[in-house]
């Protein structure tokens, strides 16, 4: 039986394996339920409880101004509306993890951007959890874990600054401006990288988170996508490949017409592929199967029922056929929330992994 590092390198390879890959995301309440019902340790990983191929470890900061204490702006007895370091104001709900509502921003066009972000976004070493790194590479280590950081790339990264809509409307108006904004995050990113490595040592592989897309839409045509994205898309990428490592792609949403540019630009494993968006694995993979490997895909609805023979029919339609290739990693389309049972989330797994061995 191979190791799951031997595994995810020959999948990102498209070599022959023993099994597809395995691996997924929560939400954070999960664990918490979970362990209520006694389900898992409360000191447990879902790593070590599913003995998954790969982890994780988010290491970098990004928020502007590193010294800016987070002012709470109003509260309710279910929100909590906070202004940040980027100076974004933004809603959270107290008892359960959602993505915040985007209340303000600061930054809403170049002027702003130039005045307040720009000039705080230096390579400072307090951006780098390097005993997070080092632990991290460590444990995946004695678990023959396939170990990558996980990083923001540049869509992910404007829009904390600005919103989603000063972002996009600045796509369209005033493109020298998102492009200033590329290039200063691409900066950013790859000397907080360099200076990583150097001190803690390479990983197997790198991650970008990169949600570009919502339902049945991408944010951006292809074209603004080749003009204004691909270039940092690039950068970031070839970086990583003179380093011998492949880049996994995160983007949430639909982002099909954006998959083309991605593999000019170099990626090399497409994540999260979510159906509810308008996403089609088989699709995909039928397309793009000899030059990408793929990560998720699997209706994460059919796990919301908690019924093992709607989850048997959702593997089975996707599962033989994404395997070939070689080049396949078994994950939800999204992250699995509370409600799904542990007993079920074990079955898709179990099952999963008898329809993708070879």
């Amino acid at each position: 039986m191979m190791t799951g590092i031997e595994r995810m390198t020959r999948i990102l390879d498209h070599k022959p394996v023993d099994r597809i890959g395995v691996y997924e995301h929560f939400w954070g309440d999960t664990h918490k339920e979970w362990a209520s019902q006694g389900w898992v340790k409360p000191d447990e990983s879902f790593e070590d409880r599913f003995d998954y191929d790969m982890s994780l470890c988010g290491v970098l900061s990004y928020v502007a101004d590193l010294d800016f204490v987070p002012e709470v702006v109003e509260e309710t007895e279910d929100t909590i509306l906070r202004r940040d370091g980027n100076g974004a104001l933004l809603r959270r709900h107290k008892w359960h993890d959602t993505t915040p509502e985007h209340v303000d921003f600061l930054v809403k066009d170049r002027e702003n951007w130039e005045k307040i972000i720009k000039p705080l976004l230096k390579p400072d070493p307090r951006r780098i959890n390097f005993e997070a790194y080092r632990l991290a590479k460590a444990r995946a280590k004695e678990k023959n874990r396939f170990f990558m950081p996980s990083f923001a790339n540049v869509f992910e990264l404007m829009h904390p600054v600005c919103g989603h809509e000063n972002m996009l409307v600045g796509m369209a108006l005033d493109p020298e401006w998102i492009l200033d904004m590329c290039e200063t995050f691409t900066d950013l990113q790859l000397q907080l990288q360099e200076m990583l490595f150097e001190k803690e040592g390479l990983p197997d592989g790198i991650w970008y988170y990169e949600d570009m897309g919502f339902k049945e839409r991408p944010f951006m045509s292809p074209a603004m996508y080749n003009e204004l994205i691909k270039p940092s898309h690039k950068r970031t990428f070839d970086y990583a490949h003179s380093l011998g490592k492949k880049v996994v792609v995160h983007s949430c949403g639909y982002v099909a017409t954006l998959v083309p540019g991605l593999i000019e630009a170099g990626m090399d494993m497409l994540q999260v592929i979510e159906v509810k968006a308008g996403m089609d694995l088989v699709k995909l993979h039928q397309q793009y199967g000899d030059q990408i490997s793929f990560m998720g895909g699997i209706d994460v609805r059919a796990l919301y029922t908690n019924d093992k023979s709607v989850i048997d029919r959702e593997l089975e339609s996707k599962i033989p056929l994404v395997k070939q290739g070689y080049n396949y990693v078994l994950h939800s389309d999204h992250s699995i929330p509370n409600t799904v049972t542990m007993d079920s989330y074990q079955h898709f797994i179990d099952y999963g992994k008898v329809l993708g061995t070879y």
